[in-house]
């Protein structure tokens, strides 16, 4: 596409980036209430068989997920018309999945604004690396980018890491409101678990909110970390790099089932919330299905989605995510000396 059309689809969308009160309320109803009950049904369920248990609690992570979508559309401001609703909101549903309201607002600002961009990773980002600078790496520094990317250190430890130290815990440089806010959000979380193992127990308490935690973060996880990486991903640096352009080529559709797509908030169209953050989740599918460029993005099913565990660095030459092999290859070519070696004759 060239700048102009790229600049055309952006208006495009725009109709789209309206909330709709009424479907707002409704979401939040058909999200917390069904999770409040799955919780009450698990803990009941443990009377009974922990094998009952389980099956409850991951649906209940589904529709953590579910919230969490409300909480990520009233960062943006796209969930109610009102910055007061998205603020009350986003803080309930912070709490609900254990989200620093302001602090996340900044960092996935920041990730919107620079998604793509390979001069400007790091902030809201999993960590990214290209195959010239793993090749360039010390042993230190590629043993831990491995260990990072390792999926059971990422989907495993991740969400642990995630709730327990990441969003408790305010960044450097912190302005004074966000730091506030995730302290009110920590202490609001500390006096809900705090009612509820007075009311059911400690072990009760751990064998139905630890599950749920775990899995809910786990595919919050992996759904943010394929949507951005698929084999031809786009990323460039800051020169050429093109906001519209990063988010229809750099954002992936999911294409997921009917009911896995409704319980992830239609997230799996995030070429279209990255393309415009103002339409809120329920609009996303009208927005692509009413678009035709939109249409044209690179498509992952859950099937094809599983190749992304083998994706380790971004390849700039060949504009492509590919594996470690790529960068042994650079290692292993030995440099070139700068000027020829002269040797002594008979030598």
């Amino acid at each position: 596409m060239s700048r102009q059309q790229l600049a055309e689809l952006k208006k495009s969308v725009a109709p789209f980036a309206a909330s709709d009160t009424k479907k707002s309320i409704w979401q939040m109803v058909n999200s917390i209430v069904p999770l409040v009950l799955l919780w009450y049904g698990a803990y009941m369920s443990l009377s009974v068989s922990y094998w009952l248990t389980l099956p409850l609690v991951i649906v209940a992570a589904g529709f953590v997920v579910r919230t969490f979508i409300i909480f990520h559309d009233c960062t943006h401001g796209s969930f109610f018309k009102s910055a007061k609703a998205n603020k009350a909101v986003g803080f309930l549903t912070g709490v609900i999945t254990h989200f620093a309201f302001d602090k996340w607002k900044r960092s996935h600002t920041i990730h919107h604004a620079t998604s793509g961009n390979l001069d400007k990773r790091g902030t809201g980002d999993i960590w990214i690396m290209t195959v010239e600078e793993y090749a360039a790496a010390g042993f230190w520094q590629r043993m831990s980018y491995r260990l990072y990317r390792n999926p059971i250190v990422m989907f495993g430890l991740g969400p642990i890491f995630l709730f327990l130290i990441d969003n408790r815990f305010n960044r450097r440089g912190a302005k004074t409101k966000e730091r506030l806010n995730t302290h009110l959000i920590t202490a609001t979380i500390a006096v809900v678990y705090g009612l509820l193992i007075w009311a059911v127990g400690l072990q009760a308490f751990l064998l139905v909110q630890l599950p749920i935690l775990f899995i809910s973060g786990a595919l919050g996880i992996w759904l943010f970390y394929v949507q951005h990486q698929f084999e031809d991903s786009y990323f460039e640096n800051e020169s050429e790099w093109d906001f519209v352009k990063a988010a229809v080529d750099g954002s992936s559709y999911y294409q997921l089932p009917k009911v896995v797509q409704w319980l992830t908030g239609n997230i799996g169209y995030h070429h279209v919330h990255h393309l415009s953050p103002k339409v809120p989740n329920y609009r996303l599918e009208q927005t692509h299905e009413n678009t035709k460029p939109l249409q044209k993005v690179t498509t992952i099913t859950l099937w094809t989605s599983l190749k992304a565990v083998n994706f380790r660095l971004y390849d700039e030459k060949n504009k492509r995510f590919t594996g470690y092999q790529a960068a042994r290859k650079i290692r292993a070519v030995p440099a070139k000396p700068t000027s020829p070696v002269k040797t002594r004759k008979g030598a």
